[in-house]
């Protein structure tokens, strides 16, 4: 028989609107079990400077940004767990709500949290998957250190492709953005930094054909001008993919309503989803701004929802 563990508050992924959520539901008594995932930390553990979060003054290390939402999650007494929750079942009616860990653990919770997050997207190419690790990455904060001094390519044209553009530039003697179309979806002030940078290159109107190498590192790319249908190569010693990210929620697919995308859907104005009891924060149903700041906000919702909850059902049951 499985081991059974209780709670009102079953928080799903960590990151910034994980933790939020904890420290909210910790605090309101919620006693929340957290289930980190497969990246504990969430997407800001692979990101460098962190400039616009508030309170902050001097930026901050990502990892260590999240270290310390972990450790004040902690305080007010979070559960604070590693692993993966593998499988749910959600009651339709608004019930306990049951959840597998990877372990065989089985948590039976009064609401639940959905903090999942988003993996980052890949070309698709099999060359790209021949050459992860041996020169084609999707996290230059990772992987950038390996290549200092040298040339590298980076594909994509958002925030996530600038910033680590400009991440890569400080380290990289040469660094190649390949862009789709003839500009940027980048905000302004990400496009200034990639455009005033000396070493970066943006290559208007290309796409990645292969990712070319010796059998042991990536040594060239070859990418497609889309307006002039001609082929071209140029030598790297790096390839970063930086095209976006999917959201973590397979596990919920048939369960809870998402958009063409799989990003969980959540009532106006709220973090309600279509299963009553269970709330969605963070990137797993943010696709627009998809910042820390507004994960935050939503883990805050979330666990306000939560308890909100959990006092209307108690106030149904009492009447």
């Amino acid at each position: 028989m499985s081991e059974i563990h209780k709670t009102k508050c079953l928080i799903i992924g960590s990151g910034p609107a994980g933790y939020t959520a904890a420290i909210y539901a910790a605090r309101a008594g919620l006693e929340p079990i957290l289930y980190k995932g497969q990246q504990p930390g969430g997407q800001l553990t692979i990101t460098n400077d962190v400039e616009n979060f508030p309170g902050y003054a001097d930026g901050v290390m990502g990892p260590q940004m999240m270290q310390d939402l972990d450790k004040q999650a902690g305080r007010f007494g979070t559960d604070l767990r590693y692993g993966v929750i593998e499988k749910v079942e959600f009651s339709k009616e608004g019930g306990t709500h049951i959840a597998y860990d990877d372990s065989g653990i089985k948590i039976e919770a009064q609401t639940v949290v959905i903090s999942t997050g988003a993996a980052a997207k890949w070309l698709g190419l099999p060359s790209e998957a021949e050459y992860n690790g041996k020169g084609v990455s999707a996290c230059a904060v990772c992987d950038g250190f390996f290549f200092r001094g040298q040339t590298v390519a980076i594909v994509g044209g958002g925030d996530t492709a600038c910033e680590e553009a400009s991440y890569l530039a400080k380290l990289c003697k040469k660094v190649y953005m390949i862009v789709r179309k003839d500009e940027l979806r980048a905000s302004k002030i990400m496009q200034q930094r990639v455009m005033t940078k000396e070493n970066i290159e943006i290559l208007w109107n290309s796409q990645t054909e292969e990712i070319l190498g010796d059998g042991e590192n990536v040594t060239s790319a070859r990418l497609l001008n889309n307006q002039k249908n001609e082929s071209y190569e140029i030598a790297v010693d790096g390839f970063f993919v930086a095209i976006g990210h999917k959201p973590n929620t397979d596990i919920f697919i048939g369960q809870l309503d998402m958009d063409e995308s799989n990003y969980l859907i959540t009532q106006d104005n709220s973090s309600l989803t279509n299963i009553p009891g269970v709330f969605a924060s963070g990137d797993a149903q943010d696709k627009i701004y998809r910042q820390a700041v507004t994960a935050a906000g939503t883990g805050c919702m979330a666990a306000l929802d939560a308890e909100r909850y959990l006092v209307e059902r108690e106030a149904l049951i009492d009447a």
